[in-house]
């Protein structure tokens, strides 16, 4: 198995994908909640969404629960999360 990538190396690599479709709904300030990945500058990270997503809750349900997010949020928690 090979080394894990340095920080800074992989939020390079992160902010030059940011470009491309889903990534550039996921936003990495390091003012911001610890600087975890979060969903469009709010104060929902990925990992709050894979917790969801784990813990059973659907889509829908996580529609539901916090209106401001957007379907193509999940898509890109799920995205960045691959």
């Amino acid at each position: 198995m090979g080394a894990m990538p340095k920080p800074d190396y992989a939020m390079k690599a992160f902010e030059e994908s940011r470009m491309t479709g889903l990534a550039t709904r996921i936003t990495i300030d390091p003012n911001q909640m610890h600087g975890r990945p979060c969903i469009r500058g709010l104060r929902i990270t990925v990992g709050d969404v894979l917790a969801m997503l784990a813990g059973g809750m659907t889509r829908e349900d996580i529609l539901t629960d916090y209106p401001y997010l957007e379907s193509a949020d999940i898509d890109a928690v799920l995205d960045f999360a691959a």
